[in-house]
């Protein structure tokens, strides 16, 4: 098993930053640095640089890191086949999870709940970001498995399909566009708020507007918000069409808060997608969350 040093040490590897690694560990800096203090002593060489105010791996430091994330799986491997030959072996465990704003918002919390209560020694740390940054997250071993939308794939990532879902155009109610049915050439003299770049939705966005040789350059965008929630509270207020995931406006929707605007022949349809580092499918607590989330939403769970 790891030991916590080398736990603490996996940490500020995956963030390099003591400050990070405290916050995510909910342990002081000082509680940190003391850690891999005794660590770098116990292999009597460096295993950080410090650079000013940034921090990077020395040789050393990137070889521990490079072995101890195969320790992590073996001992992930361990522990699933241990506890399927003992059902009595069950031991805690802390699964790494990040997601885009649609889908921990508003997907992920029913699902959350009914697995950790199937699985009461599991506990699950969920990150919320865009799509861009998940990826990124997955990629520095931040996480063990990502969830997002968006159209862009990378070749060292596997994709698994989860939900699909639409963007749909929407404004307050009482606003002039309400009710109106628009052409996408109307879109380039309609004041417009948009998510930030990175978004899964704003990529389902500027896709669609490229079958129609039209660039998100040029539409009159007043606003881009960091975050679904910051977008629809700015819509409440302001005379913008915004597009938002429909599964973010379900309610403002039902209620009349918001309205639907159509836009003719311009379809935005975006698919959820579970992301793992290629060779890391098959570890075994996070294909077991995959599997539960894709029964939970197919009616199965």
């Amino acid at each position: 098993m790891l030991s916590h040093p080398h736990e603490v040490f996996l940490e500020v590897a995956q963030r390099l930053s003591f400050t990070k690694a405290s916050q995510a560990l909910f342990i002081s800096q000082s509680a940190v640095s003391k850690q891999v203090k005794a660590l770098e002593e116990h292999y009597k060489t460096g295993l950080f640089e410090r650079l000013g105010s940034s921090i990077q791996l020395t040789p050393a430091g990137l070889k521990l890191y490079q072995k101890l994330l195969q320790a992590k799986q073996l001992q992930h491997e361990l522990h699933q086949e241990m506890s399927e030959l003992s059902t009595e072996f069950a031991p805690s465990l802390n699964l790494l999870i990040g997601a885009s704003t649609t889908i921990s918002l508003y997907v992920l919390p029913p699902v959350v709940s009914a697995y950790l209560r199937l699985h009461p020694n599991r506990q699950l740390s969920l990150k919320n970001r865009n799509s861009d940054n998940i990826l990124r997250a997955l990629l520095d071993h931040e996480i063990e498995l990502g969830i997002i939308e968006g159209i862009h794939k990378v070749s060292n990532v596997t994709y698994t399909p989860l939900l699909t879902d639409d963007v749909v155009a929407v404004c307050a109610a009482r606003n002039p566009l309400e009710n109106r049915t628009l052409e996408v050439h109307d879109l380039l003299s309609t004041p417009l708020a948009l998510r930030e770049a990175g978004s899964g939705t704003l990529a389902v966005l500027e896709e669609a507007l490229a079958h129609h040789r039209i660039k998100l350059a040029a539409l009159p965008v007043r606003v881009r918000m960091g975050g679904t929630e910051a977008l629809k509270n700015f819509v409440r207020v302001d005379s913008c069409l915004a597009f938002l995931p429909r599964q973010a406006v379900v309610k403002e929707l039902a209620s009349g808060e918001f309205s639907e605007v159509k836009i003719n022949n311009f379809p935005l349809k975006r698919e959820f997608n579970f992301i793992q580092r290629k060779g890391t499918e098959n570890n075994a607590p996070y294909k077991d969350f995959l599997l539960f989330t894709k029964r939970y939403y197919s009616g199965k769970a």
